[in-house]
């Protein structure tokens, strides 16, 4: 099988490696790729940087207004192509249907929101600051700029920075997840057809010796990055050394408070979809469930028959809930977390650990699992699972639970079900978290808004989506100004 190729210069390139990783459906193990890893990818890089350089000089004299253009022609595009697209998510990262349109309606809604770009550059100007002086603040692009995306959303999460780099004039160079490139092979066959400059948007493969490669160069300027909390300060340390900006989400451990006056049916769903949905794969699932007072029995029997109810398999079936984690390794490192809460004195509730998926004895699946009552003081507490398990923790008042949330090193998101207004503004405004749901179980941001993160879920400054792209993606210039009364007699 011929190795994937990357996209340099408005061309579709073999790569310089030799070398290759395999690329496999997590349900079936069949192989559906291969992809380049190895030295060479900074030789790789090294050319879609500096052909994104090259672009980037004439792009941003462009007007904004012009700028934006191609990005509507891509949201059609996105459109026309979303079925196709989702099924190519599902067989690669082993998400449902339902979920692999989902991420791609988010992607396309950044599209959407980044064709605002020109009123959300707009200049701020203040006239006669001084007799005859006048003052204001123009934003200017960057130049390359780079995305390091991660495997568990293969669309959507470039599109949190991509859409925005280019419409405020910068290039950007793309490394998708060696896991799960296929998706945005296809985009960018999609990409291909704008009227972009050539080289302005490149795609290169690759794993650690391309982030590095990256992170070094001293053309580029900013990186953006999903991940893990461990490869996030990689990456902003690093990126800072070298003096990029870098924007490094993290990984999370997200907490949901269920009060006693929350309804129980409307909670459990919502809270078991949080949990179990993209298999637990996604930064804003929930992890924690603290029930909280004399809410502890009720909550416990829905949430575990709810879990119990869904229907894992291969994504492209119909009637499946829950899809497989994305690799073997991934399911070995949750199984064994699984079995450490287990020795820390949890409860397993539901036992998910060995399921039977009919034709799909080869899959990674790990069905919904519970562990109740783990140990407040034992690692799984504080480890982010990132898979379909729920940590079920009983509190005696919201101030508890508040306490406990605001210890974790993490701060992604939180969640509060109620019907009370007053504890609702108590815990928005006293939690230590960057996305606040209120009877929400997944507090995702539309894309006008910044996707927030605090603590070792978030390294930097500017978050992505909305006008902190803006601002990430764009360096401010103040420009102060006096024109002489009788300038025109000098000519």
């Amino acid at each position: 099988m011929e190795a994937l190729k990357n996209y340099i210069d408005n061309t579709w390139t073999a790569s310089a490696n030799l070398s290759t990783v395999k690329v496999l459906n997590p349900a079936t193990q069949e192989l559906l790729a291969e992809v380049p890893i190895g030295s060479a990818s900074a030789r790789d890089m090294d050319q879609a940087i500096k052909s994104g350089h090259q672009a980037h000089l004439e792009w941003k004299k462009v007007p904004v207004m012009r700028r934006v253009q191609p990005l509507f022609k891509l949201k059609r595009l996105m459109d026309e192509n979303l079925e196709d697209l989702a099924q190519t998510i599902t067989l690669e990262s082993g998400k449902t249907m339902e979920e692999s349109k989902g991420e791609l309606m988010r992607a396309i809604e950044n599209i959407e929101t980044a064709c605002g770009t020109p009123m959300l550059m707009q200049s701020e100007f203040s006239e006669d600051i001084a007799s005859g002086v006048d003052e204001f603040m123009i934003r200017q692009a960057l130049g390359v700029t780079a995305c390091i995306a991660p495997f568990n959303f293969p669309a959507m999460i470039t599109f949190w920075f991509l859409p925005y780099a280019i419409a405020c004039g910068n290039a950007m160079v793309v490394k998708p997840s060696e896991k799960v490139p296929l998706t945005m092979i296809k985009i960018f066959h999609l990409i291909d057809q704008l009227d972009l400059p050539k080289g302005l948007v490149n795609m290169v493969h690759g794993g650690k010796v391309a982030v590095d490669a990256l992170l070094e160069h001293s053309l580029v300027k900013a990186i953006s990055f999903v991940g893990s909390t461990d490869v996030a300060k990689y990456i902003y340390a690093k990126g800072a050394q070298y003096g990029k900006r870098v924007q490094a989400q993290g990984g999370a451990k997200n907490p949901v408070v269920i009060l006693p006056d929350a309804d129980i049916e409307m909670t459990s769903k919502i809270v078991s979809d949080s949990v179990y949905g993209c298999a637990g794969q996604r930064c804003l699932a929930a992890s924690v469930i603290l029930s909280v007072g004399d809410q502890k029995n009720g909550i416990r029997e829905a949430l575990y028959e709810s879990a119990k109810s869904k229907h894992i398999g291969f994504g492209l079936d119909s009637g499946v809930d829950m899809g497989p984690v994305i690799t073997p390794d991934s399911k070995s490192r949750i199984n064994r977390l699984i079995n450490l809460g287990v020795e820390e004195g949890a409860n397993l509730l539901l036992d998910g650990r060995t399921p039977k998926v009919s034709g799909y004895d080869k899959g990674n699946f790990i069905a919904p699992t519970i562990l109740e009552n783990l140990a407040l003081d034992g690692k799984v507490i504080e480890t982010e699972i990132f898979g379909p398990v729920m940590s079920l923790l009983h509190m005696n008042t919201v101030d508890d639970a508040i306490s406990f949330i605001n210890k974790s090193k993490y701060g992604n998101s939180a969640c509060l079900f109620t019907s009370s207004g007053a504890s609702a503004r108590k815990f928005r405004n006293e939690v230590m978290a960057g996305n606040i749901g209120i009877n929400i179980g997944v507090a995702a941001p539309m894309a006008q808004f910044p996707f927030s993160g605090w603590k070792d879920s978030f390294f930097g400054d500017l978050h992505g989506q909305g006008r902190h792209a803006i601002e990430f993606f764009t360096q401010t210039k103040v420009v102060i100004e006096r024109w002489p009364k009788d300038w025109s007699r000098k000519f």
